[in-house]
């Protein structure tokens, strides 16, 4: 067996074994509206009459191979105004299931942080979807105690009251948006790009024949004159004059 023949199922076997999770985008700015604003890269919607603007989330990969999200949200308050901010930030682990959410906002200077609300099977208490439950939980308590300590801040402003709902209406857009890849398909994609491309023939040479004079019409060559030789190029020998012949001698006087 080669090294190449024995190099590809070990690369199939370890992309299948590593995590295949992944967030659709478009999927989630589609939920929000669509990503037309600031060039594309945000989608602005309105809830409860204020107006939000959610950016495109942060992605990077974990250590245990799975994904951590991070997402920007703006509340947006007008010209004459500075705007809210706010982050929610939520850990997948390599089978795609929620593990950690945790959200933060920044209201003029003022910033109010959730704890980390972590997941565990003792968060649900259904068997035909306990994962669903369980991250119906996590959303739950995540707004539940951002909503706590906006009220001990005694934050009337209609806009950032409901900052707490946009978030959730974020995180759940984004939790459906989370998919886990089938490993037939990463196997199968992590073989092709592994395989190196079929060397080709070189092209074959064009055909080079000889020159051949053309068969077409013979310009014809002038008329020979009486005694010329019939190849100029080869002259033929000349021949020595003849003497003259001896007429009669001549009478004595």
């Amino acid at each position: 067996m080669t090294f190449r023949a024995f190099l590809l199922p070990l690369l199939a076997f370890a992309v299948t074994a590593h995590a295949g999770v992944e967030v659709d985008i478009d999927k989630f700015g589609q939920s929000l509206g669509g990503w037309n604003a600031k060039r594309g890269k945000a989608s602005e919607y309105e809830i409860s009459g204020a107006t939000y603007r959610t950016y495109r989330p942060e992605i990077s990969p974990s250590p245990d191979g799975g994904i951590y999200v991070s997402v920007r949200i703006d509340h947006l308050r007008g010209l004459f105004a500075s705007d809210d901010h706010a982050s929610l930030e939520m850990s997948f682990n390599a089978e795609g299931q929620l593990v950690t959410a945790q959200s933060s906002l920044a209201l003029q200077g003022r910033t109010i942080a959730s704890e980390l609300i972590r997941g565990g099977a003792s968060a649900s208490n259904s068997v035909a979807a306990p994962y669903i439950e369980h991250a119906v939980k996590v959303g739950t308590d995540l707004v539940a105690d951002l909503s706590s300590k906006l009220l001990r801040e005694k934050i009337v402003e209609p806009g950032r009251v409901s900052f707490p709902a946009a978030i959730r209406h974020n995180y759940n857009q984004l939790f459906q948006a989370v998919k886990k890849l089938r490993a037939k398909a990463r196997a199968a994609s992590a073989t092709k790009k592994s395989t190196p491309p079929t060397p080709q023939p070189p092209a074959p040479l064009p055909d080079v024949r000889p020159y051949q004079p053309s068969n077409g019409p013979q310009t014809p060559l002038p008329p020979q004159q009486p005694g010329a030789p019939a190849n100029p190029a080869n002259p033929a020998p000349s021949t020595p004059a003849q003497p003259a012949p001896e007429g009669p001698p001549a009478p004595p006087r």
